[in-house]
């Protein structure tokens, strides 16, 4: 990695790297040490497709999305050199005085997003009913039998066969555009006089109109009430209405889509952080959860058709989880930032 960053900074010798955080992948981030910064990706093709981000982030660039530009890449050995876009993530930045601007930016941005056209090619393979399926059943297979070992009845897959059945025709019946599919406060970056930028966007998708916007305003690792939130998300409705993205919605329909997506959401990230720490030795998303059981015990407690979800939940699955290590009341989790 130093002797081919070397060579694609025009060195004499290897670059100089510091090694960052990396995130839920299989991808390692280096800073150069020398000026200007770049960050130096090692993405290993038999578990990424270096590829794919290279193509994506052209893509996007093309309309204007501040993802980091691709200085020198070299995708049969899965190493690239991008762009340093910073260490302030959006999460560090929020609070309940700077929230109303920070995300006023970042709607603006996912506008942007979301009016890009689809490509001729494949490049965004469809956010199908089979894959958004996938991602749910991850919850009983890795946190209800692999993290907290209960064994699922028949009666219980069928119950939860029936809930992802609802989330998915809400999914299905929504205007479908771009998606990033992880637009978050830890995958948005702040410089002052700059347009946000974006990364972790490979994984891009085309669909649901609500998705990325349920994964940023009922955040993971940030939480802020829920009357705010909908405020929040009728008037990205309204202003998407006027940008030709959404057709005219009633209200209550959009609150709908955008609740019962980001349940199916949060039901995948419920089995995803798990499987996070069994398979790939990363425990740091566990105490995470709480917050994303509370969302999903919100909206689930809400909707007369997804109650016995979060009845069955709270039977089966809450009392082996209030045992373990990492849990916390899960109905105080996000309150530190009220």
């Amino acid at each position: 990695m130093s002797l081919w960053a070397g060579r694609a900074l025009g060195l004499d010798s290897g670059a100089q790297l510091t090694k960052l955080a990396g995130d839920a992948g299989f991808r390692r981030y280096f800073r150069t040490l020398s000026e200007p910064h770049m960050i130096a990706v090692d993405s290993p093709p038999q578990r990424t497709n270096p590829a794919r981000f290279v193509a994506v982030a052209d893509y996007l660039r093309r309309y204007g999305i501040h993802t980091p530009m691709i200085a020198a890449a070299d995708v049969e050995h899965g190493f690239m050199l991008l762009e340093d876009l910073g260490d302030c993530q959006l999460l560090s930045q929020l609070d309940d005085d700077s929230v109303e601007g920070l995300y006023a930016e970042v709607l603006s941005e996912l506008l942007c997003l979301q009016q890009i056209p689809p490509p001729t090619d494949d490049l965004f393979p469809p956010y199908s009913r089979e894959l958004l399926l996938t991602e749910m059943r991850i919850l009983p297979e890795w946190l209800a039998e692999k993290l907290l070992g209960h064994s699922l009845s028949e009666t219980d897959r069928k119950l939860l066969e029936d809930t992802f059945n609802l989330l998915l025709d809400s999914a299905t019946e929504q205007p479908q555009v771009l998606v990033h599919r992880d637009y978050h406060s830890r995958n948005l970056m702040i410089r002052d006089g700059e347009r946000p930028g974006v990364v972790d966007f490979q994984d891009a998708v085309w669909g649901p109109v609500t998705y990325d916007l349920a994964s940023l305003l009922r955040d993971c690792y940030i939480r802020w009430p829920r009357e705010r939130v909908e405020r929040w998300a009728l008037a990205y409705a309204a202003t998407a209405e006027a940008a030709g993205v959404l057709e005219s919605v009633e209200p209550q329909t959009f609150l709908r889509w955008f609740d019962w997506m980001g349940l199916q959401r949060h039901i995948k990230v419920l089995g995803l952080f798990p499987r996070l720490y069994l398979r790939d030795g990363k425990e740091g998303y566990l105490p995470d959860l709480p917050l994303v059981i509370r969302y999903a015990l919100e909206v689930s407690e809400r909707y007369p058709e997804l109650k016995p979800f979060a009845d069955w939940f709270r039977a089966e699955l809450l009392p082996l989880i209030e045992d373990q290590d990492w849990y916390r009341d899960y109905r105080s989790a996000g309150d530190r930032r009220r």
